[in-house]
């Protein structure tokens, strides 16, 4: 994809989702069904596989209800171990992470979006996190995260989000340690887009790479043990226009 229609795709992201970060609600263009329904932020992160009694154990501030999956369920996550959450939004999974792993382990949330990384610093105040940390940054260029540093990496409907999703596993096997595994909620389709509208990316649809494409990216970048550990169908083909939008989540090891 030429550079200009790359900082395009950015640039809306950026606007699409700081608008979220800023509003109570996050009614409008967003990798949810919950954003085009009348459900609550809470109900459509049960809609897509989180805990309601999770949910309460986070700061409400941090629920947004724009994922497309659970993936702190799947990641078997142990105290002391060190986590990074890609795309990491208001802190939702961070903040469940940090419940996980305990006060001797760590998590740093990542995020390319100010007004996303200032809610989530409140919230993490507001909660009194003492084992989490939130950094602006651009996962397909370079994760701002220390190489072989990270025992595991989470993402909820981000990668979706790249231009260059091949780079972007790329940078996760760098950060991870030997043995560390990668556990990620994300969107694939049954076939490729055509022509591309900058709001269907920034709502993680015209990103959606095919299954074979996506997979086949993650084996690329040298990851092993690669499992699907849920899928359910996200969009229906008539909304789509005959293509399939499905959620899945993906487990793969260093």
């Amino acid at each position: 994809m030429e550079k200009k229609r790359q900082q395009k795709i950015k640039q809306t992201i950026r606007k699409t989702y700081g608008k979220i970060a800023l509003e109570e609600s996050s009614k409008g263009a967003c990798c949810a069904p919950g954003c085009c329904s009348s459900a609550s932020p809470a109900q459509a992160a049960v809609g897509v596989g989180y805990n309601a009694d999770e949910l309460g154990s986070v700061p409400q501030a941090s629920v947004l209800g724009v994922g497309c999956g659970a993936p702190v369920k799947f990641a078997d996550l142990q105290e002391g171990e060190t986590v990074v959450d890609l795309g990491s939004g208001a802190g939702i999974d961070v903040f469940l992470s940090a419940n996980s792993v305990g006060r001797s382990g760590r998590v740093i949330g990542i995020d390319m979006t100010e007004e996303m990384l200032d809610r989530a610093r409140t919230n993490e105040k507001k909660g009194g996190y003492a084992n989490v940390e939130f950094r602006r940054g651009d996962i397909e260029e370079r994760i701002p995260v220390d190489g072989s540093s990270a025992d595991v990496v989470i993402s909820n409907c981000v990668i979706n989000l790249t231009t260059d999703k091949a780079r972007t596993f790329k940078e996760i096997y760098r950060i991870l340690k030997s043995g560390g595994r990668m556990v990620i909620s994300d969107l694939v389709a049954d076939s490729k887009k055509g022509s591309i509208d900058l709001d269907m990316w920034s709502s993680c649809i015209d990103g959606a790479l095919p299954r074979g494409d996506y997979l086949g990216s993650i084996r690329k970048a040298g990851f092993k043990e690669i499992s699907v550990l849920e899928e359910r169908r996200f969009i229906d083909e008539e909304h789509e226009k005959g293509r399939k939008i499905t959620s899945i989540v993906v487990r793969a090891v260093k």
